[in-house]
């Protein structure tokens, strides 16, 4: 049996990951609240395993480099992501990583997956990784979407949209909710149109 993969991703509701300034969103496009902030915590409740591109992957370590007089500086939900294991796909990044555990996957990215899905006795997990997650849906490899949508419209500062370039999907609704009776999260299982 092989591990259920989600792609988990947060967006503005015009499909953007990321905002450029000089946008002033802030985190969450300023939009946390105290249900979304305890749902991100209850995600990683159950066992799982990481997995991060590169990129992303320097990003979150950037996020949680915060200075031991400031613990409250990062949410409770990254912290508890970072205490899972995690692999990271990279031909750039060697060991040992700023994580504590973390391997790195150094081979094809949808060989490495693609093996991890075999081999992996918990479910798999990668928060962001753009690049990574479009080629592994294009190679039929996710089997959930996870989608964070935030109650804004990012048209004048939004980079990187979500699904750029990604092959078209049908997609079958397994869960939705709302949470600080503004922003949507939606699971899907992915399926090639054809």
């Amino acid at each position: 049996m092989t591990a259920t993969y989600t792609f988990d991703v947060f967006t503005s509701l015009d499909g953007f990951a990321s905002y450029d300034p000089p946008g002033d969103w802030g985190g969450y496009w300023g939009k946390q609240g105290p249900e979304l902030l305890a749902h991100r915590l209850s995600l990683y409740d159950d066992p799982q395993r990481m997995v991060f591109g590169a990129t992303t992957f320097r990003q979150f370590v950037g996020f949680l480099a915060v200075p031991e007089e400031m613990p409250d500086a990062q949410d409770p939900w990254v912290g508890r992501m970072r205490a899972l294991p995690a692999t990271v796909v990279s031909s750039t990044l060697t060991a040992p990583l700023d994580w504590p555990d973390a391997t790195v996957a150094s081979d094809d990215a949808v060989e490495a997956v693609r093996r991890l899905k075999a081999e992996s006795d918990v479910p798999l997990r990668s928060h962001g990784s753009l690049s990574l997650n479009r080629a592994l849906l294009d190679a039929g490899l996710v089997d959930l979407v996870q989608v964070t949508v935030f109650p804004v419209i990012a048209g004048a500062t939004g980079v990187e949209p979500v699904f750029s370039g990604v092959g078209d999907f049908d997609l079958a609704l397994v869960e939705h909710r709302v949470l600080d009776g503004r922003t949507t999260e939606v699971t899907y299982r992915p399926q090639a149109h054809r």
